[in-house]
C-alpha cells in the first residue's frame, strides 16, 4: 500500500494556526492550554464526533492504542510525554490503517515511511510542536483515500458552520466543505446560441441546469464547474443500435489523388443568423428547476465548497434547439455559448417562450470544464476557442481530433468495443429530442437529411482524412488556447486512444498557458476515487488557485507530468515531460522471428502471412475478440491444437532485457512490404512478453460506497488497480494500423501494385511503458484487426522485406 500526494501545501507556522483557528481546531480551551498532551487531547475530542459525553469520550478513546501495552484513554490520563512515535501509533489508527495488518504497533515511523505518508521531522516536545503535527495529520490521507480533514468532513465534523458560512473556507490552500449540500438551489435556464442548427429561422435555445450553493442569495458570488454532457438528458441506445454499421465488408481499392493539405483545410464559413430574441424583460428568479441531473462525482465533491455546477447537453438534446452534427464546429459554439453566459457576455432566457431575460449574477465569471470521454472533448474543444471566461480545462480521456477517434492511418478503425459506430451513429444515441415524440416531430425530417449528409461525409469507404474530418480537429486551434490546462487519460484506452492526448500535449507545447499531464493505467475511466492517488485534492487545489484566485501555489507544486507505473501497484511518478524530443532511441533490425540491436547485421529475406481464415474460425472469432487475441499473440500450441493464427500473422522478438526499460513516446516502425492485390493494410501490436502478475484490467473496488468529502451526500466507490491473482504470458502495450495506399499521409493516396514492395513508416499509438528485466520486447505484424478495422476475410497475402525492416523504440 502507498500514499501518493502532491497537493499537500507547505505553510509557515503561523498560517497554520490561523488556519487551525479558522477550522476551529484552535479556540479558547486550546489557547488556555500548553501542556502538549492536553492540547490533544482537546483536538481528539474534537474529532470523536459521535461522543457527546465525556463518558463516551473515554470509550471511544480506549479503542485506540497509544503503546503496544496502553490504550489512548489510559496514555491520556497519565500525562505522558508525547513522543513521536506514539503520535503516529495514534495517527495511523485515526488515519485508518489496521493495527498488524498494516502497520505494527512498535513501528509507526517505519511504517508512516513505507505508506508514504508525511510526518513532522522534529521530536514533538511543545505544544507548537504538537499543532504542527496535527496541521499535517489533518492534511494526510487515510487508507480510504481521502484527507483525515475530509474523512471528518464525511463523518459531520463542518455541519456546525454551515448556518455561519458566508463564504468559502480554506485549509492548506483547499476550499472546505462548509456549503450544506441539502440547501443547493437548482435552477434551468435557456441560454440563446449563436446558432440556427435545426434551421427553423429562430436562434437555438440551450437547456442549462444550475446547481449552486444557498449562499449565493445572498451575495456571494460562486465560479463554477460546468460540464458539458450530450449524454445528459438521455440517450437513444436502441436507434443507435439499430444505425450501427457492417464491418464484415472488404477492404477495397482507392483511386489515388495528388490532394495536399491546403486541398483539405478546414476553414470558417460563416453562416448568416437570424436575430436575436427581443427581451420582453428581465427577472433574478428562475421559472424553472430539476429533480436530479446526471451527476459526475468530482462535481458533487465541490458543490459543498463553495463551487456552482452546471450542466448543459447542447444542441439537439432534451428541451433544447437544433440537430447533433458530431464534433461539428456548431457543437464547440453551442459549449461555448454557456459559458459566455456564465461570464456575462451572451443571453439566457427563464423559459422557451416568453422572453425574459435572466443572467448568471451569482457567478464570479470563472468557469472551469470538467468531464470524461465526449465531456473532456467539447472541454477541449472550447478551451480551443479562448473563450473569456474560462479559466482551466480538465480533459479526462478526450478526443483531440475526431479522425483519430474512428480513424487510423487511412483505416476506418473503431474505438475498442464499438466495431461499427460512427459519427452518424454517435450523433443519433444523443440527439435526446427523439425522446419527446411531439419535438421530434417537427425536427425529424431535417435530422435525417443530416444524418444523410454525415453518413455520406464520414466516408466509410476510404478512410481518408478529408476536409470533413479537419472541420472537427481541435488541434487546428490549439494555438488559442488561453485557458490552462489538465489532462488525464488512460495508457490502456483504446476506446479514445492515446493519440489523442499525445497530440494535444505536443501541440500545447509552445502555447503559454499552464498544462498538467496525468496518466494512468486504466482503460476509459474516471480517476478522482483512487486510493493510491490525491486527484480530488489536487483537482481542490487546482480550482481553488484557478477559480478563487488562492495563492497556493498550485502550478508549482503539481507535477507536470505525472504517470502511474505498470509494474508496481500504487505508484506514480513524475516527469519533466512525456515523448520527450530528448528521449534516446533503440534501433531493431528485423530478422527472421527476432528483432535485432541495429549493429548486427541481417540476411535478405522475406517472411509472409495470410489475411484469409476459413469460415468457420472468422465467424467464431468475430464473436469471441478475447480468443481471437489471445491466439494472435501464442506462440507455441494452444489446448485445441494448431494455433489457428499462426499463418496469419507474424512475431518478432527482442532478447530478453537485462534491466528495466521504460519505453516513453511514439514507437516508429520503418517497414517494406509487398501484398497480392493493389489494395492492403497492416496491423501492428508492440507487446510484452513474460511471465508476470500484471495489474488488473479495470479497477478493483475496495470500499463500495465509502467516498463522498461532505456530510450525508451522494458517496462514490473506492478503487484501485491491484495486481492479477495469476501470472499471464503477455501484455499488449501500443498498437496501430495503417492502409497501404496511405503512404505518405491519411489523405494522400498512391497506387499500389500487387506484389511490388514499398517502403512505409508507421508510428504507434504513443505509451509509457515500464518492461522488466527478463522480459522480451515483441512486435506482432498482421492485417485484420478483430476488434478494429473493417473484416473482409479477403485473399490476401503479405510479404515483408525483412532485412528493410527497423523499429525505433524511444527510451525515457
Amino acid at each position: 500500500m502507498k500514499n501518493n500526494q502532491f497537493a499537500i501545501k507547505t505553510v509557515d507556522p503561523a498560517t497554520e494556526l490561523k488556519e487551525l483557528r479558522a477550522i476551529h481546531f484552535i479556540d479558547d480551551s486550546v489557547d488556555k492550554l500548553e501542556s502538549p498532551i492536553a492540547v490533544w487531547k482537546v483536538l481528539l475530542h474534537k474529532t470523536i464526533l459521535e461522543a457527546k459525553s465525556e463518558t463516551v469520550f473515554k470509550q471511544k478513546l480506549d479503542n485506540y492504542l497509544a503503546t503496544p501495552t496502553t490504550t489512548l484513554g489510559d496514555f491520556l490520563e497519565n500525562t505522558q510525554p508525547i513522543t513521536n512515535e506514539v503520535f503516529y501509533c495514534v495517527a495511523l489508527q485515526l488515519l485508518q490503517f489496521d493495527v498488524d495488518t498494516d502497520f505494527e504497533l512498535d513501528e509507526p515511523l517505519q511504517a508512516m515511511k513505507r505508506i508514504q505518508l508525511p510526518t513532522v521531522s522534529d521530536l514533538i516536545q511543545s505544544k507548537a510542536d504538537l499543532l504542527h503535527a496535527w496541521y499535517l495529520l489533518l492534511c494526510t490521507h487515510t487508507k480510504n483515500g481521502q484527507t483525515y480533514l475530509d474523512k471528518l468532513t464525511q463523518d459531520g465534523y463542518f455541519v456546525p458552520f454551515y448556518e455561519q458560512a458566508t463564504e468559502p473556507l480554506f485549509f492548506n490552500g483547499k476550499a472546505q466543505a462548509v456549503f450544506d449540500p441539502h440547501q443547493l438551489i437548482r435552477d434551468v435556464v435557456y441560454v440563446e446560441a449563436p446558432l440556427d442548427t435545426d434551421e427553423d429561422g429562430k436562434r437555438d435555445l440551450l437547456k442549462v441546469e444550475i446547481l449552486r450553493p444557498r449562499q449565493t442569495e445572498q451575495g456571494f458570488k460562486a465560479p463554477v464547474l460546468y460540464t458539458a454532457s450530450p449524454y445528459n438528458q438521455g440517450i437513444n441506445d436502441e436507434a443507435g443500435s439499430a444505425m450501427m454499421h457492417n464491418v464484415d465488408v472488404p477492404l477495397e481499392e482507392k483511386e489515388p489523388n495528388e490532394l495536399t493539405y491546403e486541398d483539405i483545410h478546414y476553414q470558417d464559413e460563416p453562416k448568416p443568423l437570424p436575430a436575436k430574441r427581443q427581451i420582453a424583460g428581465e427577472q433574478k428568479e428562475a421559472d424553472e428547476t430539476f429533480a436530479m441531473e446526471a451527476p459526475y462525482t468530482l462535481n458533487d465533491y465541490f458543490l459543498t465548497r463553495g463551487f456552482a455546477v452546471v450542466y448543459a447537453a447542447g444542441i439537439g438534446t432534451k428541451d433544447s434547439d437544433g440537430i447533433r452534427d458530431t464534433g461539428a464546429v456548431s457543437e464547440t459554439v453551442s459549449t461555448i455559448a454557456v459559458i459566455e453566459w456564465l461570464a456575462g457576455n451572451r443571453t439566457a432566457f427563464t423559459n422557451r417562450t416568453d422572453n425574459i431575460a435572466i443572467k448568471a449574477w451569482w457567478s464570479n465569471g470563472k468557469i472551469a470544464m470538467t468531464g470524461r470521454s465526449y465531456l473532456g472533448t467539447l472541454a477541449t474543444a472550447a478551451a480551443t476557442t479562448g473563450v473569456a471566461g474560462l479559466k482551466t480545462a480538465i480533459s479526462e480521456a478526450a478526443i483531440s481530433s475526431w479522425y483519430d477517434y474512428y480513424r487510423d492511418g487511412g483505416l476506418v478503425a473503431a474505438p475498442n468495443t464499438f466495431q461499427g459506430e460512427d459519427m452518424d451513429v454517435l450523433a443519433t444515441e444523443v440527439f435526446s429530442r427523439m425522446q419527446k415524440p411531439g419535438d421530434y416531430l417537427k425536427i425529424k425530417a431535417f435530422f435525417d437529411q443530416v444524418l444523410a449528409a454525415m453518413t455520406k461525409d464520414q466516408d466509410r469507404t476510404t478512410g481518408n482524412y478529408s476536409h470533413y474530418w479537419d472541420t472537427r480537429n481541435y488541434l487546428n486551434n490549439v494555438k488559442n488556447i488561453k485557458a490552462d490546462m489538465v489532462m488525464v487519460h488512460g495508457l490502456n484506452d483504446w476506446n479514445v486512444k492515446p493519440r489523442n492526448v499525445g497530440n494535444l500535449w505536443n501541440a500545447l507545447r509552445d502555447v503559454p498557458v499552464a498544462k498538467k499531464l496525468i496518466l494512468h493505467q486504466g482503460q476509459h475511466i474516471y480517476i478522482n476515487a483512487f486510493r493510491s492517488l490525491d486527484f480530488t485534492d489536487m483537482m481542490n487545489l487546482w480550482f481553488s488557485h484557478e477559480l478563487f484566485g488562492i495563492e497556493n501555489h498550485a502550478k508549482e507544486l503539481l507535477p507536470d507530468v505525472l504517470i502511474q507505473d505498470n509494474v508496481e501497484p500504487e505508484t506514480w511518478n513524475t516527469y519533466e515531460d512525456w515523448q520527450s524530443p530528448k528521449d534516446n532511441h533503440q534501433i531493431f533490425n528485423f530478422e527472421a522471428k527476432e528483432l535485432v540491436p541495429e549493429t548486427v547485421p541481417v540476411r535478405t529475406a522475406a517472411a509472409s502471412f495470410s489475411d484469409h481464415l476459413d469460415p468457420d474460425t472468422f465467424d467464431f472469432y468475430k464473436k469471441h475478440l478475447d480468443v481471437w487475441e489471445r491466439d494472435l499473440l501464442t506462440t507455441n500450441h494452444d489446448t485445441t491444437g494448431e494455433n489457428r493464427l499462426r499463418d496469419n500473422r507474424l512475431i518478432f522478438k527482442t532478447s530478453q532485457y537485462d534491466q528495466d526499460t521504460y519505453i516513453d513516446g511514439r514507437v516508429q516502425l520503418q517497414i517494406r512490404v509487398a501484398v497480392n492485390e493493389p489494395f492492403g493494410m497492416l496491423s501492428f501490436q508492440l507487446v510484452d512478453f513474460g511471465d508476470a502478475k500484471r495489474l488488473t484490467v479495470n479497477p478493483t473496488i475496495l470500499a463500495s460506497k465509502a467516498l463522498s468529502g461532505t456530510y450525508d451526500w451522494r458517496r462514490d466507490n473506492l478503487r484501485e488497480f491491484t495486481l492479477q491473482k495469476e501470472a499471464t504470458p503477455w501484455k499488449m502495450i501500443t498498437n496501430g494500423h495503417i492502409n497501404l495506399q496511405n503512404r505518405k499521409n491519411n489523405y494522400k493516396v498512391d497506387e499500389l501494385k500487387a506484389n511490388d514492395f514499398y517502403d512505409l513508416t508507421v508510428e504507434l499509438q504513443p505509451t509509457f511503458y515500464h518492461l522488466l528485466a527478463g522480459h522480451q520486447l515483441g512486435l506482432v505484424v498482421y492485417a485484420t484487426d478483430f476488434g478494429t478495422t473493417v473484416r473482409g476475410n479477403q485473399e490476401l497475402q503479405y510479404s515483408l522485406q525483412i532485412n528493410k525492416c527497423k523499429m525505433s523504440l524511444p527510451i525515457k
